[in-house]
């Protein structure tokens, strides 16, 4: 289920209206865009119960970086969603009364762009996000950044553009 979101190709987006324990960290480590309620809390408690966050822990590491991932993980310590955003692993804080305001203003805005773009975009965070920076790579986002241009949309993208028009996927 975890690799199913993390690798979805359509955006996803986390919506945080209370605490966040254990897995749930890990549900929230696998979105690409996470909303939280500035009253939530977080814990990977798995530690209190003998255990450890095994199966959440490459998303969870990727999303809260190793230095923190390392404190919570061995300290099942609960924090904030303010600590939560600070380390990255919340992207907005709302108060319960704005949350859905501000997950419908990112879905706006998700969809005002092309949408091969987005899966495009999401695809090459997830390529490049531990790759060392080769000539292989150099050519590869060459080629990434040629082939979208090239592509139906880009093209209609570049002329809605210049045209100060609308493309067609905001008809």
């Amino acid at each position: 289920m975890l690799w199913t979101i993390y690798s979805c190709p359509l955006p996803v987006i986390a919506r945080v209206q209370g605490d966040v324990y254990a897995g749930g960290v890990g549900l929230v480590s696998c979105a690409d865009i996470v909303v939280a309620v500035d009253t939530a809390g977080f814990c990977l408690s798995e530690a209190k119960l003998g255990l450890l966050p095994a199966t959440i822990g490459p998303y969870v590491v990727r999303a809260l970086g190793e230095q923190a991932s390392r404190r919570y993980f061995i300290t099942a310590e609960r924090f904030s969603a303010s600590e939560a955003h600070r380390l990255g692993l919340v992207h907005e804080l709302a108060s319960p009364e704005t949350l859905d305001e501000k997950v419908a203003a990112l879905t706006v805005a998700l969809c005002a762009n092309g949408p091969a773009a987005v899966k495009a975009c999401k695809k090459l965070v997830q390529d490049l996000a531990h790759a060392p920076i080769t000539p292989a790579l150099r050519d590869d986002t060459a080629r990434r950044i040629a082939d979208i241009r090239a592509s139906a949309e880009g093209r209609e993208g570049v002329q809605s553009f210049l045209n100060k028009s609308k493309p067609g996927w905001l008809a």
